[in-house]
């Protein structure tokens, strides 16, 4: 198969950023979805944005993909306002969308046909079909796919016009796991061929994985932006984790705050899980086990690890359950 990205020298123009947005607002009625937002997005790499449900990322990205308009505030694509550009910039941009966009009686082979057809220089589609994994169902109606086959397929249509910039909406929700990795694939190739990425993901290891810059969202603002060291850098350089009975208060004194000492961090992110963040040391793991032998509970899949983004991810977003 052709190499997926642009099959040009020089592809676009030389903005420094893929995606500049600043002091983006937009509003429903009484709701604030995305509050004087401002991150960049560089080109030829991976952008992960971030966030809690609700907190307004897709907002961003669809107004960064033409389809919505902001109420106040900038947005640079490739050097162009998706909206005012939105002609000149759809040949060079691609969009998997979270769902929808085909109808569900077109066979995935047509649907793929049809796209082709918007462009000069399409990527071959069979080719695309043998790529994603769709070879065998092309004639399948998009009804009829399963939700990991019907992802599959979108994004082959972010893909067939070979684009400068491509958005990948939660490109492996409902995958399985041969699936996922593929598709892994897919964004390390994309970024190897120049081509920028924007991608949404709950998969917080599929972030820390794929991406070179992460941008976290929560209500409606970035409240950290970086590369994936760089925010695990900035905090306790490791943590021990382990699961308790969930109606056990690890806070009632003797607390278990009380029995690690000030020099580290007892977070509990969801009742029965307990992270401990800090530098781990043998007295650490020691004294966690004494205050659960004095409670009479296991410590159950107990493991020490380095600080992840999820470590990042979970202390800055706000800790009640989203909607």
């Amino acid at each position: 198969m052709p190499p997926i990205g642009p099959d040009r020298a020089s592809a676009g123009d030389a903005a420094a950023s893929a995606v500049a947005v600043s002091g983006l607002v937009k509003r429903y009625g009484e709701l604030t979805a995305v509050d004087r937002l401002s991150f960049t997005a560089p080109r030829g790499g991976v952008t992960a944005v971030l966030g809690p449900n609700g907190a307004g990322k897709t907002t961003t990205v669809e107004i960064c993909e033409g389809y919505r308009m902001a109420d106040a505030g900038t947005v640079s694509v490739l050097g162009k306002d998706p909206a005012r550009d939105a002609r000149t910039l759809a040949p060079r941009v691609g969009v998997m969308l979270q769902e929808g966009g085909v109808y569900g009686s077109v066979p995935a082979r047509e649907a793929l046909r049809h796209a082709a057809a918007l462009y000069a220089d399409p990527l071959p589609v069979d080719d695309l079909l043998e790529r994603v994994g769709l070879r065998s169902s092309a004639a399948t109606p998009f009804k009829r796919l399963s939700g990991g086959q019907q992802r599959r397929l979108t994004l082959a249509l972010a893909l067939v016009g070979r684009p400068e910039l491509v958005f990948l909406d939660e490109p492996t929700a409902g995958l399985d796991p041969h699936a996922r990795l593929a598709t892994w694939e897919i964004v390390r190739e994309l970024r190897a061929a120049g081509v920028s990425v924007i991608m949404t993901t709950h998969y917080l290891e599929e972030a820390e994985e794929l991406a070179d810059h992460v941008v976290i969202v929560d209500r409606g603002s970035v409240v950290a932006a970086g590369s994936p060291d760089t925010l695990t850098a900035a905090g306790p350089s490791g943590r021990v984790q382990f699961e308790l009975p969930p109606n056990l208060d690890v806070t009632t004194p003797p607390s278990l705050q009380d029995a690690v000492g000030t020099s580290v961090s007892v977070i509990t992110p969801q009742p029965g899980r307990v992270v401990v963040a800090g530098t781990v040391t043998p007295r650490l793991l020691a004294d966690i086990t004494a205050w659960c032998a004095d409670h009479d509970v296991m410590p159950e899949q107990l493991h020490v690890a380095r600080r992840s983004l999820e470590d990042v991810f979970m202390e800055l977003t706000a800790p009640e359950i989203r909607p």
